[in-house]
């Protein structure tokens, strides 16, 4: 890559620190509008102005991309030029003023109650993976951690005396998340009975949830064991890796929660992120209200 995609690159991890997913998806997004340009070098990108980003935008959104997406590849863009004119690279951002539009409002997937209940009473718990990914399971949906949390989740961050988890999100921020007595009482008895017999001898790790042979489980291998779970329990969704993250957060506003609260046990910088679950809520309350209501 060019220089100044490398600096770029290193700014989003020294300085914003963010996950390397996320900046994988930076990478792909700018390689795009480089690609669209038809840059020789992404050196070329300093020479872009206002109107190659607005038929940038046009051109994606005549391939019949999501809003969504579409607003996600033009932050990435944004993201750049930002990091371009504050280091001095450039005097004008030819991206400032430039809006994908609305993205619309594009709910998260969740189970009902009955449906996590279902899904956590799949694994058969007499085996050692079994019980390790009903352990899973039962903190994923205990404590709404992202999947890429719960993997590289340590035992030093684990207090069952306490009954709390440390998670490591995004952005290599820090959070406390309580550890309900279910969940903790199945991850005790992982760490007693089932961990030891995954360590390998050979191949040391700090890491809570170790596939066979030692080594740490991957995000897909988790989506593939959900899954799998999921279709036993005859879910009808599609089941995605943070379906239970969803699904916590969405049954602690539907049982009261504040949505600061949930907040902040999500790890959401920003409150607007969290809102999107307050439609979820709403919606349940109209269908209930439909149905319900002799006049309604």
């Amino acid at each position: 890559m060019a220089t100044k995609m490398q600096l770029f690159m290193e700014y989003l991890t020294v300085e914003l620190g963010l996950a390397t997913n996320t900046r994988q998806a930076y990478n792909r997004d700018l390689s795009l509008f480089v690609d669209w340009l038809g840059f020789k070098s992404a050196d070329s990108l300093i020479n872009v102005e206002r109107q190659q980003v607005t038929d940038y935008l046009t051109w994606l959104k005549e391939k019949g991309l999501a809003a969504a997406t579409i607003a996600r590849k033009l932050a990435a863009v944004k993201s750049f030029y930002r990091f371009m004119t504050a280091e001095g690279y450039m005097d004008v951002n030819p991206a400032e003023v430039v809006e994908a539009g609305t993205k619309g409002i594009r709910l998260p997937r969740v189970l009902s109650e009955d449906e996590v209940l279902r899904l956590l009473d799949q694994p058969d718990i007499t085996t050692a993976e079994g019980l390790r990914d009903r352990t899973m399971l039962e903190v994923l949906y205990a404590t709404g951690m992202r999947v890429s949390e719960l993997i590289n989740l340590t035992l030093d961050r684990v207090n069952l005396n306490m009954k709390y988890i440390i998670a490591f999100g995004k952005g290599s921020k820090e959070r406390i998340i309580p550890l309900g007595s279910v969940a903790a009482g199945f991850l005790q008895k992982y760490l007693d009975e089932v961990r030891s017999k995954l360590v390998h001898e050979d191949r040391a790790s700090d890491i809570v949830f170790l596939a066979q042979g030692g080594h740490a489980l991957t995000r897909q291998r988790f989506w593939q064991i959900i899954r799998a779970y999921g279709k036993e329990a005859r879910i009808k969704k599609t089941l995605t890796p943070h379906i239970l993250r969803h699904s916590f957060a969405t049954h602690l506003l539907d049982n009261g929660a504040d949505l600061r609260s949930v907040q902040e046990l999500l790890g959401h910088s920003d409150i607007s992120t969290t809102q999107i679950y307050t439609h979820l809520t709403n919606k349940r309350l109209r269908d209930i209200y439909a149905k319900a209501h002799p006049r309604a």
